[in-house]
């Protein structure tokens, strides 16, 4: 997908509000449809590929979803790790959006799941510093290996019908733009 069919529009139309809207539902539906399954999850695959479609204007939808996490769950230190680990991956998508494709982005996504522990480890060096942050991040790893390993499967098994749906919504747009 190397339309960016939002992009070209300054500001949020009520266009890209909507799309906002379904892109940030699909996003919590998909949370809560996996959630018994432990670092197993949609988001990282349909932030990928929610960004090679609409671009920076999904770290919209990713505060949103943030922000429903916590109306579900409270508040507690994941908030601060999901308001810098999501719209993370949504940029790097983005800078290399030119070489996406199934393998890419399945790779992307596998490090990404990967690393997730790592990056989340962040925040403790602030709660209990640096010995608390990487005690932390290493008894995550088994979690971490599950969570790159899933991302990889899903990316792969989707990629490409999803793509194909991405391209087809894309098409609808631009043909009836609606404003």
């Amino acid at each position: 997908m190397s339309k960016n069919s939002l992009s070209h529009k300054s500001g949020l139309s009520v266009q890209n509000i909507a799309i906002l809207g379904m892109t940030t539902a699909i996003l919590e539906v998909s949370k809560k449809v996996l959630e018994a399954v432990p670092n197993v999850e949609l988001v990282s695959f349909l932030l990928i590929m929610f960004t090679l479609a609409f671009g920076l204007k999904m770290i919209f939808s990713a505060t949103a979803f943030t922000i429903l996490e916590i109306a579900w769950h409270g508040l507690h230190s994941w908030v601060i790790m999901y308001l810098y680990v999501w719209p993370l991956l949504i940029l790097v998508i983005w800078l290399f959006r030119k070489h996406a494709n199934v393998w890419f982005c399945s790779f992307v996504s596998a490090i990404y799941g990967l690393s997730f522990g790592a990056l989340c480890s962040i925040v403790y060096i602030f709660i209990g510093g640096p010995y608390m942050a990487f005690t932390w991040w290493v008894a995550g790893i088994p979690w971490d290996i599950v969570h790159g390993v899933s991302n990889f499967i899903i990316c792969l098994v989707l990629y490409r019908p999803i793509d194909l749906a991405m391209k087809r919504i894309l098409q609808m747009i631009e043909n009836n733009p609606g404003e």
